[in-house]
């Protein structure tokens, strides 16, 4: 095995915390605290003529106010479907369709449940470490075994060593994405 090849298992165990970091985010997404957001409705499919399709390619989706999110068909008789998915989705909240539009009120969260929302967060930031984990040892067992098929000793310490500080840095920002969540999520 060449020095190709071990940059290859680098360059893989890198996107694999890079994409360990985006789900990250993807997750944090839904998590609401208090505060209208279209993202909340992501991942909701509506059935259009017979092909569950996502809500923002059917429905015009824009806030009202700081608490409110407004959902406009595109075809008025969409609004009933429109309607029961946002229900389905069990978002704790309850669709108002006036005929035109759909509302979507967003109550004020206790302090309890910002509690709990930190609590899920960190959640999501522990799955975050655990895939960033799971790409570090794959890394180093590769690496091991270039070792053992005779790569350098001395290149694949300093090899492991790489993907140890790529670890660091990776769980130092999660850290921070976690951190800015709770500040937001407490900020009342």
């Amino acid at each position: 095995m060449d020095i190709e090849e071990i940059s290859l298992i680098f360059d893989i165990a890198e996107e694999a915390m890079e994409h360990a970091i985006g789900h990250l985010h993807h997750d944090l997404l839904k998590i609401r605290a208090g505060k209208a957001n279209p993202d909340m409705l992501n991942g909701i499919l509506v059935p259009y003529y017979g092909v569950p399709t996502a809500l923002n390619q059917v429905a015009n989706i824009s806030i009202a106010d700081a608490r409110t999110i407004t959902v406009q068909p595109f075809e008025k008789k969409l609004l009933g479907a429109i309607e029961k998915a946002i229900f389905e989705a069990a978002l704790g909240i309850t669709p108002q369709n006036d005929g035109i539009l759909i509302r979507l009120t967003i109550p004020p969260v206790t302090e309890e449940r910002r509690r709990e929302l930190v609590k899920k967060a960190k959640a999501s930031g522990e799955d975050t470490r655990v895939g960033v984990r799971t790409a570090r040892h794959k890394a180093i067992e590769e690496i091991r075994k270039a070792v053992k098929n005779g790569l350098s000793e001395d290149i694949g310490k300093r090899k492991e060593e790489e993907i140890q500080t790529l670890t660091n840095k990776f769980n130092s920002n999660i850290d921070k994405i976690l951190e800015q969540k709770e500040k937001e999520i407490l900020t009342v």
